[in-house]
């Protein structure tokens, strides 16, 4: 199929699916009127298309979009040589400073740790600027053997767990059904070592409504990260997150309890949603996509080097997250006019009248946009989750708001 047949292609699948943005949507009227795209400088490598762990909410195997399954299982060269070639001219074309790679999967050690280092190597050859390596695995092949050889990449790990044994192993177990904790914690007892610390890149934890919120903390705090991540589970309101029987506002319960026992810490460690809310509140930006209404600079790498907005919204329908555009042919500024892209880098301007009338709005900004699909609107409504954040971020302002004011002489 050609270039223009298959970008024509996605556009129906995106219209049928999501009027916003995409028949409603006026990318060449917005650039009329003085607007200009925010560069990427998150490159989102997608290595390894498998993976050797089978979590049960896993949006890339579990929910909508199973493009995973037609794609090759592995980068090819061509398509990491194709993928960096690209970045370079978008790095060069942008006079970007720094840019950030993050190996992701599947799982990206099924890679390999040489081909990693391969990988590596010619990603600093090839980009004209600085690069900061990262990757996001499930930590079960994270043993002394690939540590010893990732050292000196330089490659920081985010290790996903989900707090407490009993609760990470509920979801997240192998194929054959065996639970994964016992492993990730022995891999999590590696980077905390003196010569692996520089490794650690922090732990990604997905928040469980109707578990223990306290217990949960404290197991992740155990394993010293330098950071967490707490992510809201991807659901829609076409697809829901779980919710208890009676619970008005679950997430917000859960987020609450472990903020106020993480801001009773003397040295808390950073947990970026946290971090977030409070800067929002105090009246600066987020960092995450989960908050705030900073313009997205990321973008997806797949193995057969088709060019995709975050992968997240592949909890959403399929074809979600394609843009027809591959590095193989297309340069990756093209992509920066695809309306997927577009709505996540103009802000208000993307949000629904009832986002816009909300009081909340300067602190969550919408929440995540694969959080507000929904069939007949597209991403133009509230995140399903936007009764819980609501809750959870006037719980911080009135933190913050009685702190200052007690300061106060």
């Amino acid at each position: 199929m050609g270039r223009t047949a298959l970008i024509d292609d996605v556009r129906a699948a995106h219209l049928a699916a999501a009027p916003w943005p995409y028949a409603e949507l006026d990318v060449a009227a917005l650039r009329a009127a003085g607007h200009r795209p925010v560069p990427f400088r998150e490159f989102v490598l997608k290595i390894h298309q498998r993976c050797n762990l089978a979590c049960d909410y896993c949006y890339m195997y579990e929910h909508a979009d199973q493009s995973w399954r037609e794609r090759p299982r592995t980068m090819s060269d061509e398509v990491r040589d194709a993928t960096l070639a690209r970045m370079a001219t978008h790095a060069r074309d942008h006079d970007l400073p720094r840019v950030r790679i993050v190996l992701h999967g599947g799982e990206p050690l099924l890679y390999g740790t040489a081909r990693l280092a391969e990988f590596v190597a010619q990603a600093r050859a090839t980009l004209p600027c600085p690069v900061d390596f990262s990757m996001q695995t499930n930590g079960v092949l994270l043993d002394e053997r690939a540590l010893a050889e990732l050292r000196p990449l330089g490659i920081r790990a985010g290790v996903s767990v989900d707090g407490t044994a009993a609760e990470h192993d509920r979801h997240r177990r192998t194929p054959g059904g065996r639970g994964s904790f016992a492993a990730v914690a022995r891999a999590l007892d590696l980077l905390r070592r003196p010569e692996n610390r520089p490794l650690y890149g922090g732990l990604l934890c997905t928040v469980a409504a109707g578990t223990d919120p306290i217990a949960c903390y404290e197991q992740l705090i155990a394993f010293e990260p330098p950071a967490i991540d707490l992510l809201l589970p991807h659901a829609n309101w076409e697809s829901p997150p779980p919710r208890p029987d009676g619970v008005a506002t679950p997430y917000a319960d859960w987020l609450t309890a472990v903020f106020d026992r993480w801001y009773a810490d003397k040295s808390p460690i950073r947990i970026r949603l946290f971090d977030d809310a409070i800067s929002l509140v105090l009246g600066g930006s987020g960092r995450s996509e989960q908050l705030g209404l900073s313009p997205a600079g990321l973008v997806v790498i797949e193995t057969d080097g088709a060019v995709e907005q975050v992968d997240a919204l592949k909890s959403a329908y399929p074809g979600a997250c394609a843009t027809g555009l591959n590095v193989l042919r297309d340069e990756l500024d093209d992509a920066l006019d695809h309306p997927g892209i577009v709505a996540r880098q103009i802000g208000r301007a993307a949000l629904s009248d009832e986002c816009l009338a909300c009081p909340a709005l300067a602190f969550c900004g919408g929440g995540h946009y694969a959080h507000r699909y929904r069939r007949d609107t597209g991403f133009r409504s509230p995140s399903v989750h936007c009764a819980d954040l609501r809750v959870f971020v006037r719980h911080v302002y009135d933190r913050i708001a009685a702190d200052l004011s007690g300061r106060q002489p």
